[in-house]
């Protein structure tokens, strides 16, 4: 009797065992048993860029790496290049100034990730407020400018004219650069061209900017429509205008207040050498 008791109470443990090991809802608590699990997708890790300060409460801009990047300029070298869905087709995004896309979409695409805007182009952006604020709410702002029109304290005037737009947009992501970043950006022009940017009686281009953000923010950088110069438009979206190659020389040899197009052109051309940066439309090795 002893023996068959034994021998029941194994096979009731047994399969005790069997029906925990095999029933649907253990099978779950073991492959479910947490929101990091093995197989689950990982969320992307977000980095904190410094120099950039967020409207209107200062937080640092946070969020992941690109891996693939667009720079895509405002240049006329875009007119006929039918890069649009190319362009589009990169994670990232970003473009300069006021430079539209509607009606130009099969030439530059019609995304934007990241807008890199100066202080004397967001004017022009409160000018268009339906399609740079509304239509196209997800895009990421940056502006830069000097102090005096960028102080939170002192609230100079395009910082107030940021606040404003912030009150009727409160969806909106927009940063400025910090007075720190500003002059870092100053020293690697210095430290690449051996003078001093203010002494040379130049001023950096939105390009320079957007390049330095895209070098911290994209693993690889596809650039469009930035070969050094050429005849076509300033601006692929302003015709009749003065061309790209005279407006390059004019602000060249420019004693004060211009930029050095052709300098910094050439020392994007060195960076390209040392980084994943490729310029395409057209393409050139610079010099």
């Amino acid at each position: 009797f002893q023996v068959r008791l034994f021998l029941t109470l194994v096979c009731m443990a047994v399969v005790a065992v069997l029906y925990i090991l095999l029933s649907p809802q253990a099978g779950l608590r073991s492959c479910c048993q947490s929101p990091g699990a093995q197989g689950s997708p990982s969320a992307p890790t977000l980095l904190s860029f410094q120099g950039y300060s967020r409207v209107p409460d200062g937080k640092p801009l946070e969020r992941a790496l690109c891996r693939h990047c667009a720079v895509v300029s405002s240049s006329g070298q875009m007119l006929g290049s039918r890069l649009g869905q190319t362009i589009d087709g990169q994670e990232c995004v970003l473009r300069m100034n006021h430079a539209p896309t509607t009606s130009y979409e099969e030439d530059v695409g019609t995304r934007s990730t990241i807008r890199v805007v100066s202080h004397t182009s967001v004017p022009l952006l409160l000018k268009n407020q339906p399609y740079f604020f509304q239509q196209s709410q997800e895009t990421l702002y940056v502006i830069w400018g000097p102090s005096k029109k960028m102080n939170r304290e002192k609230s100079g005037t395009t910082y107030r004219a940021l606040l404003k737009v912030m009150e009727m947009y409160p969806h909106l992501q927009i940063y400025t650069l910090t007075e720190e970043k500003m002059a870092y950006c100053d020293d690697v022009f210095q430290n690449e061209t051996g003078k001093n940017r203010m002494k040379s009686g130049s001023f950096l281009s939105t390009g320079w900017f957007t390049m330095i953000l895209a070098m911290e923010l994209c693993e690889q950088i596809y650039v469009f429509g930035m070969k050094n110069h050429s005849s076509v438009p300033y601006h692929y979206f302003e015709k009749g205008r003065l061309d790209e190659c005279r407006m390059y020389l004019v602000h060249e040899r420019a004693h004060r207040a211009g930029h050095r197009f052709i300098t910094e052109k050439a020392i994007f051309s060195r960076w390209a050498k040392r980084r994943n940066i490729i310029f395409t439309h057209p393409s050139w090795a610079g010099g």
